[in-house]
């Protein structure tokens, strides 16, 4: 897949994240999608198939009143774009024995989409 349809589609992904847009963000994804979230060396949550994926990102657009992702570094390869991200969210809720309501979470992290017939089949963030 070439690497400026790959941009467009996870520049895409990424405008519909920071707009709390479900349908936006699920656009582009293959129907057998796998997500990943991972920490340190374990898997915190994995997802198989658009429909779960999409439930599971409207369940958390509860969790924050803004939020912004931003690629701070893009490297592509053979169907897959390899991004640093840098996050900032306000809080909505309080989370138990956590960051409360209002508080502003900043993160870097990496996050990988592949892609498959020109839709994303996988995405991993990597904290």
């Amino acid at each position: 897949m070439k690497e400026k349809l790959m941009k467009r589609i996870v520049d895409q992904y990424i405008n519909s994240y920071n707009k709390f847009d479900a349908d936006g963000m699920t656009k582009n994804l293959h129907k057998d999608m796998v997500f990943k979230n991972i920490a340190g060396d374990k898997v915190t949550l994995e997802l198989k198939g658009k429909i779960a994926f999409k439930s599971q990102i409207e369940q958390a657009f509860g969790l924050f009143k803004k939020r912004e992702m931003k690629i701070l570094e893009q490297k592509f390869g053979d169907d897959m774009v390899e991004n640093r991200v840098d996050f900032k969210g306000v809080l909505a809720v309080d989370i138990p024995d956590g960051p409360k309501k209002y508080d502003l979470i900043k993160l870097q992290y990496n996050t990988t989409f592949k892609f498959k017939d020109g839709k994303i089949i996988s995405i991993e963030d990597i904290n």
